[in-house]
């Protein structure tokens, strides 16, 4: 049973990789489509089929042996596009896995990169957060709604000379940064409209404020009172605003 099991996964991939490659040969329509997988919501779709709905599935039919299963047809279904993508194209002169495995060693570079992948659970946490968790905070107390595919997409597959390897890892890190940059954003709505007071470690405000621009330009210092505080809100946050983002945002052309 786990042999078919992985078999089925492994061909139910690998069919899926077929399609996308397949997509922008089918004319105009194929295209558009292809294109809408490449920013959300389709790409959360797109990925929840490569990477979630195997899980699921094998959970389903062989619970935890299944999802070892599962995950091994994953990593098999990638190694073969991996092998076949850079058997038909002409790999460059230049790749950025060479090059960094001249300067770590290749075994280092390869291990590394693949442990990166140990990551993905918690960028779909965070994914699953912005779906879920952050909208009806827009709704509740007003914190600005943003247009998730001008974050959460994928573009490197249009930079010339990504073949096999290389390609996959920097789609991994065009979706994860793009992820990673929209929880962030979200996050800095949240912090200033509930807890606009600097952090009592000056250490921890200079590492943060790069994330967190109010630190330095907004939030009540920890020496402040609650009148200080709840005066600060009043001044950032009031009933004639549409959205409430965090005081420095470019929105507030007042500030």
């Amino acid at each position: 049973m786990l042999i078919r099991l992985y078999l089925y996964l492994v061909v139910s991939l690998l069919l899926g990789i077929g399609v996308l490659h397949l997509l922008p040969r089918l004319g105009e329509a194929g295209k558009k489509m292809g294109d809408r997988l490449c920013y959300a919501p389709g790409i959360d779709l797109a990925l929840a089929y490569f990477m979630l709905l195997p899980l699921i599935v094998g959970s389903v039919f062989a619970q935890w042996q299944g999802v070892s299963i599962a995950l091994l047809a994953e990593i098999s279904s990638l190694w073969v596009w991996i092998i076949a993508h850079e058997s038909l194209h002409k790999k460059p002169p230049a790749n950025i896995h060479g090059t960094l495995s001249g300067m770590v060693g290749k075994w280092r570079n390869h291990l590394a990169v693949w442990i990166t992948a140990l990551a993905i659970p918690i960028f779909w946490f965070v994914r699953l957060g912005e779906i879920i968790v952050y909208p009806p905070l827009t709704w509740l107390i007003k914190l600005p709604k943003y247009e998730a595919k001008e974050w959460v997409n994928v573009s490197r597959q249009k930079f010339e000379g990504l073949i096999g390897y290389d390609l996959i890892w920097c789609l991994y890190c065009d979706w994860m940064t793009g992820v990673w940059s929209l929880g962030s954003e979200m996050l800095r709505n949240v912090e200033s409209f509930w807890c606009p007071i600097r952090f009592y470690s000056d250490k921890k405000c200079e590492n943060c404020q790069l994330d967190f621009p109010d630190i330095e330009h907004g939030w009540v210092s920890h020496q402040g009172t609650m009148e200080d505080v709840t005066k600060l809100l009043g001044e950032k946050y009031n009933d004639s605003q549409e959205q409430r983002p965090w005081f420095n945002h470019p929105s507030r052309k007042q500030d």
